[in-house]
């Protein structure tokens, strides 16, 4: 039996559109032997492994319209533009609005990772189900660490920040952990070159006290293009499936905008009908 594998990159709240692609699997009864998520698509493959439909949509469309959400008065309280513990800890816990299903999620036979980037080394640090806990979704949060709109989240002692740093597109740790064909699910149009001007800035903010972890920021950029050559390389030999919206509607990273989102993520729920052929 192949061994079939689903990365998700993340990308804010971008990452509606792969919301939409794995509410898709879920209704079709399409299951990964193996998934990757970074950032917001950690939380999104957490939703996939609980067999939560819907779940992430309210989280996107819904839930990010609020001020407790992301918001500059979370700036004040928490030092955090958006606020990982209301998100992944208020909402999500159990007797939350929407507890993630905790057991049903540890239950799934998938092996994954979330991957987060230690701030002191700026290498990858990816976590697995062994690290959550109920209640206790401090993992997802730090795969989900925006720097500069988070402060990083500390396990174990360990600063961590987005594992966008750390591991781009994780392509090369799928297939050495054995996969034979990964579907890897991107939030911007496959042709799109990232610039690096946004990450070169932030990288300044955060370098004096985390130098390797700005190192990493300032060439995210980099390892995210080098990533889309290899993703096309590999689709070109059968092994990838691409996913990727053909526009993103006009979401950005922190866009709050109901209509946009729920516009990419239909075209999630529309794109993801190439994978049944591609698993087959």
């Amino acid at each position: 039996m192949a061994k079939i594998g689903v990365v998700d990159v993340g990308g804010g709240l971008r990452g509606i559109y792969a919301a939409g692609v794995f509410d898709w699997c879920m209704a079709h009864n399409v299951r990964f032997d193996y998934g990757i998520g970074i950032s917001a698509g950690s939380a999104n493959l957490a939703s996939y492994m609980s067999g939560q439909r819907g779940r992430n949509y309210t989280f996107y469309a819904e839930y990010s319209l609020r001020s407790q959400y992301m918001g500059a008065g979370n700036m004040l309280h928490g030092g955090s533009f958006l606020n990982l513990h209301y998100i992944y800890g208020t909402l999500s816990n159990a007797g939350g609005e929407n507890p993630l299903d905790f057991a049903k999620m540890n239950a799934n036979p998938m092996e994954w990772y979330m991957i987060a980037t230690d701030a002191i080394t700026g290498k990858p640090k990816y976590f697995t189900r062994g690290d959550m806990h109920p209640d206790d979704y401090r993992a997802l949060m730090a795969s989900c660490c925006i720097p500069v709109a988070c402060k990083p989240i500390e396990i174990d002692g360990v600063p961590y920040y987005d594992g966008a740093l750390g591991d781009t597109i994780p392509l090369q740790k799928a297939f050495a952990d054995g996969c034979d064909k990964v579907v890897l699910v991107l939030t911007k149009p496959v042709g799109s070159i990232r610039a690096d001007g946004t990450d070169r800035r932030l990288a300044r903010v955060i370098r004096r006290r985390y130098p390797r972890a700005a190192e990493q920021l300032a060439l995210r950029a980099q390892h995210y293009n080098e990533g889309i050559v290899l993703a096309q390389r590999l689709a070109a030999e059968g092994k990838v499936l691409i996913i990727a919206p053909d526009d993103v509607c006009g979401v950005k990273t922190l866009t709050r905008d109901p209509e946009a989102l729920n516009k990419l993520y239909s075209k999630g729920l529309h794109d993801a009908e190439a994978i049944a052929d591609f698993i087959k």
